[in-house]
């Protein structure tokens, strides 16, 4: 089961059903799906979305998805999943724009790499940073992660993987 986690300021919670607004308010927002690299997802796709981590991510223990809080305030969506783009777990976050250059990113990816290490034995990290996305980047860089590759979509859109180690996240 996706344990809560916390960090400093955050806790992260495995959703519950009456979080389906705010989690569809965030992955419609403009801001936030231009730096995650991704088009706008219909509404009702992303309400399916939802439903589907309550009915089968968490009772298939498929992997671990949260909603993050601030003091029971909604603040962005992190998940550790498989990747298909190497053999590896991905890190993915999101945060909301109002809460966007106060640090709270960093603190994210620490707790995220820490379950990583401590829960499921994982010995490094990927995430996929657009290559636009300077500030998520230098984030990463200041993390220790390293760029594996380019990964060049359809679209010509440019985004890079990168990695780190799990047992030295700081």
């Amino acid at each position: 089961m996706t344990p809560v986690l916390h960090t400093e300021r955050l806790t992260f919670r495995p959703y519950r059903p009456e979080d389906e607004d705010v989690f569809v308010a965030l992955l419609r927002d403009e801001e936030v799906c231009r730096w995650m690299g991704q088009e706008r997802v219909p509404e009702a796709d992303l309400r399916t979305l939802f439903r589907a981590i309550l009915t089968d991510v968490y009772p298939q223990r498929r992997f671990d998805v949260w909603g993050l809080w601030r003091e029971e305030v909604y603040v962005g969506h992190a998940e550790v999943k498989k990747t298909g783009n190497v053999d590896g777990h991905e890190l993915i976050t999101a945060l909301a724009p109002e809460y966007w250059g106060r640090g709270l990113g960093t603190e994210v990816v620490r707790g995220l790499l820490r379950h990583a290490a401590d829960d499921l034995g994982l010995k490094e990290a990927y995430g996929m940073v657009g290559a636009d996305n300077t500030a998520s980047l230098a984030m990463a860089r200041r993390l220790g992660f390293r760029h594996v590759r380019d990964v060049v979509g359809d679209d010509g859109t440019v985004t890079k993987m990168v990695v780190v180690s799990t047992t030295d996240p700081d």
